[in-house]
């Protein structure tokens, strides 16, 4: 497919987009719509800012291409739209083109995910009015975690939870996974299909994936992205009975304890900072809860990589991604400390070589090549719609 797709992002009071060249698969253009629906609502278009009200997606979208139309360049190249949706259930493990029974599909998913799947299809709604003539692309996701086992996402509860409620393991972070897992076989000079990785996306929202030849077999997450790995709000794996302990002990409801296991919890809740830098500085300040905090987060990835390597059977590379996964050298060796004996370990000296491009940072011969690989889920985004169309 050539020409070029924009890809959108739509969040619950943004919209992130970014117009890629099929031809050389590189980002043309992109900005942020932020804080719709507020007085300080704002638009960066490649730099520029822009200080205007925006009071809903609609003029969100309208606002963006207003500022292609001022500062360039030409949509007129646009042959298919990309839009992320975080949600597809069991129904959407593939990209699907969109029409109406898909809308309502998205739509009909949404409980399994309140914050995300209603903005997301806000933004479908909306470009779908703006350019009625092009052919738009949901790409899911929860997609590439489609191939894990069913003795991997089969929750121990009743089975009518699972049939009926779609009670499972689905996983997030699959759009990132899948382009870093693809970009380290690259990195090895192998095919896609005979490597096994580890992926450890690391960020505000953190998750680690087992990929086995290009299909992910597990992974953090699981019917909500608040499981797993400890994140910057987020508690990450807590025993299930928490919330019977805390409503009969402080009186608190199911609202009150997912509010604060999803926004009070994690690095925030642990030290009072979520920012992966300020709790570096605290704890090298000799703030203790801080300390700790490091060696909570550090101990839970190490375990999931631990995990993930029995599972795997062998494993040929971890791979480091997200904001903290590709900038924090610290948590690259937090997160690989006492690995040896598994042919895991990080090389001081190139984990600490500042780069922007992916790279191992591992000894050289080492059995398992540790990379640093930068994430790109617009241009996943792109080349999956892509060949969803060249498929259709």
């Amino acid at each position: 497919m050539g020409g070029q797709v924009l890809v959108l992002n739509t969040g619950s009071s943004s919209i992130k987009y970014r117009l890629i060249d099929m031809a050389t698969r590189t980002g043309v253009a992109g900005g942020l719509v932020e804080r719709i629906g507020e007085d300080e609502s704002a638009l960066v278009h490649d730099g520029v800012r822009v200080e205007r009200r925006v009071a809903d997606h609609e003029e969100g979208l309208k606002a963006v291409l207003a500022a292609f139309a001022e500062h360039g360049p030409s949509l007129d190249g646009v042959t298919a739209l990309g839009h992320r949706v975080v949600h597809g259930g069991s129904r959407f493990v593939t990209p699907v083109l969109i029409d109406d029974a898909v809308e309502r599909a998205i739509e009909e998913i949404a409980p399994l995910a309140p914050l995300h799947n209603p903005a997301n299809l806000e933004g479908i709604r909306v470009a779908r009015r703006a350019f009625p003539g092009l052919p738009h692309v949901a790409v899911f996701d929860t997609a590439f975690h489609g191939t894990i086992p069913p003795h991997a996402h089969t929750y121990a509860v009743p089975r009518e939870w699972t049939r009926k409620l779609g009670v499972r393991r689905y996983g997030f972070h699959g759009t990132s996974t899948a382009y870093v897992s693809r970009r380290a076989a690259a990195l090895l000079g192998r095919p896609y299909g005979e490597v096994n990785s580890i992926v450890l996306h690391l960020g505000n929202g953190a998750s680690a994936t087992a990929v086995r030849g290009g299909r992910s077999v597990d992974t953090s997450m699981g019917i909500t992205p608040l499981a797993g790995l400890v994140m910057g709000t987020r508690s990450g794996d807590v025993d299930p009975a928490l919330p019977a302990y805390l409503a009969r002990v402080a009186g608190m409801g199911l609202g009150d304890v997912d509010t604060a296991l999803n926004k009070e919890s994690g690095l925030l809740g642990m030290c009072g900072a979520n920012d992966m830098r300020e709790v570096w500085r605290l704890a090298d300040a000799g703030d203790e809860d801080a300390r700790l905090a490091l060696d909570v987060y550090g101990y839970r990835v190490r375990a999931y990589v631990g995990a993930y390597y029995a599972a795997l059977g062998h494993v040929d590379a971890v791979v480091f991604t997200g904001g903290v996964g590709e900038n924090s050298a610290r948590v690259r060796a937090l997160a690989t400390a006492g690995l040896t004996r598994l042919g895991i370990e990080v090389d001081p000296a190139r984990n600490t070589a500042e780069s922007a491009e992916a790279r191992a940072i591992s000894p050289e011969g080492a059995e398992v090549t540790v990379l640093v690989v930068p994430t790109n889920e617009e241009l996943e985004i792109a080349e999956q719609t892509a060949a969803c169309l060249e498929e259709g």
